[in-house]
């Protein structure tokens, strides 16, 4: 029964508006780190999503992640189509319209495989992505969506991700990271990033929606949204400091590329602690997600895996290190719904985060490279080399980003 507040309801759409202009502002980021003849295919495969997802959650995905219960893995077809769903259909927040939930999930499902597109730039067909779009949300993204926020499995267990440590960031990048051992290096050399500016735009835009994925996934205005808020801005802030700072003394100059990449790695870290914790632990996570996703991205050019965007060592990295923190530092003074970690006297709680982003991860992998191994049976994944060398914009979209070309 809907009992409706209208300041939670109008807090909800703002935070859902907010989550919306993450994903352009992902077309921004990943615009910038690119060479300027595959600027429009990437910042593409992030709008894109913004009308297919929206597709494929209005016919099934909603239903799919919110709807019943199969096994603790993954929903029903109960509400496609949003049957059922009217006027004084109340949330899981009964204050808050189910019309209200249902758009700020869609949010979350636009922007999730958008992020993995950074990790392929430059090397996969579009008519691949947009199979690998569907199948990924399907097979990976709604069941996790289920299993961690639906009443699934894992939330049943115990399992806490206040707004996507792993139903957003890990499984992301993993699913990154398969898509890169599968599909390879660039045979061609990119001179990205073309334009650091268009990176800046785009984490801006990202670390201001950022406040509506973490602050809004309380579900209403009260002290807890308050202190995600605060957490948010605190460990992006000590985050990008300490990849500046790390990387300052590895390459001898400041560079303003990592000090905005960290800021993404530290927003990625607090996301699933970010309602849980105090704000001395968000600092704590701040610094450990500058540093360790830093070194990540050193182990990964080391391994000379072709992650053209970073976006194992920043999502996948940051989602699973948040994860695992969270198991670490929970704080049930700073959210009585939530639990207490392993420093506050609850191992069970750490066992349960550690062993729910293993699994995850595990599954994220595995999906996704068998669902890429399938496509290529029907549809070539990987772009010809000719279409890789004249660029995604010229070869694929018959568009030019810049006059020159």
């Amino acid at each position: 029964m809907l009992h409706l507040d209208t300041g939670n309801t109008g807090f909800m759409i703002l935070c859902t508006s907010l989550v919306m202009l993450m994903t352009p502002g992902l077309a921004f980021f990943y615009g910038g780190l690119v060479g300027r003849k595959n600027v429009l295919a990437i910042m593409m495969q992030s709008f894109v999503s913004m009308g297919w997802t929206t597709v494929i959650w209005y016919f099934y995905g909603f239903s799919l992640c919110f709807s019943g219960d199969w096994h603790g893995i993954i929903g029903n077809f109960h509400d496609v189509c949003l049957r059922g769903i009217g006027l004084s259909t109340a949330s899981p927040n009964d204050t808050i319209p189910m019309m209200v939930f249902v758009a700020y999930q869609m949010m979350f499902a636009i922007i999730t495989p958008a992020l993995i597109s950074g990790a392929f730039t430059n090397r996969v067909t579009f008519k691949a992505y947009m199979v690998f779009l569907t199948g990924w949300l399907t097979l990976v993204y709604f069941p996790f969506v289920h299993m961690v926020w639906g009443g699934g499995m894992l939330q049943q267990w115990g399992v806490r991700d206040f707004a996507g440590g792993i139903v957003v960031h890990n499984i992301a990048g993993i699913a990154a990271l398969a898509s890169v051992l599968y599909v390879g290096r660039r045979r061609s050399r990119d001179t990205g990033p073309h334009s650091i500016p268009l990176v800046a735009l785009g984490t801006g835009l990202l670390w201001f929606g950022w406040y509506g994925f973490n602050a809004g996934s309380e579900m209403r205005v009260d002290s807890v949204t308050a202190t995600a808020f605060l957490n948010t801005d605190v460990a992006a802030s000590f985050a990008a400091i300490a990849w500046l700072l790390v990387a300052w003394a590895h390459q001898k100059k400041p560079k303003f590329l990592g000090l905005l990449t960290g800021a993404v790695a530290g927003l990625a870290t607090i996301t699933p602690a970010a309602g849980y914790v105090s704000p001395a632990t968000a600092v704590i996570i701040g610094v450990a997600a500058g540093v360790v996703c830093y070194y990540a991205v050193e182990l990964k050019n080391k391994l000379q895996w072709d992650d053209a965007l970073d976006v194992w060592g920043v999502h996948g990295v940051g989602g699973f290190l948040g994860i695992v923190l969270l198991g670490l530092f929970a704080d049930q003074r700073f959210n009585p719904s939530g639990a207490n970690g392993l420093l506050h006297g609850d191992a069970s709680f750490f066992y349960k985060q550690l062993v729910a982003v293993l699994f995850s991860s595990a599954w994220a992998f595995v999906f996704t490279y068998g669902m890429l191994k399938t496509i290529n049976l029907f549809t070539p994944v990987k772009v010809e080399l000719a279409s890789e060398e004249a660029g995604l914009d010229e070869s694929l979209h018959g568009e030019h980003a810049y006059e020159e070309f």
